[in-house]
Parts: C-alpha cells; structure tokens; sequence
C-alpha cells in the first residue's frame, strides 16, 4: 500500500488546530486522544511533538488524569484575557500571513511582532504589543516570510 500525501499540510494542520481550539469539547478529545497514545507506550516528548504541543502540557495532561480522572481533562477556568479575534477573524489573519506584508501596506519585507501589531491595529482594530505577537508566531507555528 502507497502512503498517502496531504497536500499543503502545514495548511490542513494549522486548520485542524483551529478546529481543536473551537469548543471545550474538542479540546477534551484532543488531551483523550493524547493520553490514550501515552498509555499505549508513547512518550510525552513524542505525543507533544506529533500534536504540536509542548512537552510540558502532555505531562500536565497526563498528571491531571492521574489526580482527577477523565473530568480533570475538562476545561477549568483559563487564565488569561480572552481571543480578541473570532473564528472567522483568526482564518483571516492567518491567511494575511501566508502574504507578504507589503500587500497590506506595511514597510516590513518579513513578518515580525511590529509588522503583525500594525497589521492586527489597522485591519481588524486589535491592539497587541510586539511581545505578543511574537508569541502569537510561535504559537501558530508561523515562521518569518
């Protein structure tokens, strides 16, 4: 049997965790999906790297379960301020960055946190510093283009 091919995987992975992140719900599959690899013999550091994840989060998944069960997988309280972008906004904006940003006017000849703080000031009137969307880049598994 061949293997198969994704075309424009980076594409269909940056969509699936968009979908991950859209409800509570799908974000519990995710961590049951996490640990049922970690207890069939895969490593946290594996399962991290394969989900995009940092290695830290698989073992905080796993310790959760260990503590709490399957209800401690859930979504609790998250810390910090909400998405200022919606659903529809955040597929916008990351198909902005698979362009340059001399198409929307900015001085940058790559994407970096200054270009994407003007950016997300101008198009879609969010205000966030350039540590943040540095943070944002390495988030979205995007890098300078």
């Amino acid at each position: 049997m061949r293997k198969l091919q994704i075309n424009d995987a980076e594409k269909m992975r940056l969509l699936i965790r968009q979908e991950i992140e859209r409800s509570e719900e799908s974000r519990y599959h995710h961590r049951l999906h996490g640990l049922l690899l970690v207890t069939a013999g895969q490593s946290c550091g594996a399962v991290a790297a394969l989900f995009g994840e940092n290695v830290t989060t698989l073992q905080r998944w796993v310790n959760r379960f260990e503590e709490g069960g399957l209800d401690a997988l859930r979504d609790g309280e998250r810390a910090g301020r909400p998405r200022t972008l919606n659903a529809k906004d955040w597929r916008k904006l990351q198909s902005d960055l698979r362009k340059p940003p001399r198409d929307f006017a900015l001085a940058a000849k790559r994407w970096n946190g200054p270009a994407l703080s003007k950016h997300l000031r101008r198009r879609y009137g969010v205000e966030l510093g350039v540590r943040q969307c540095q943070r944002l880049f390495r988030d979205l598994d995007v890098r300078s283009k």
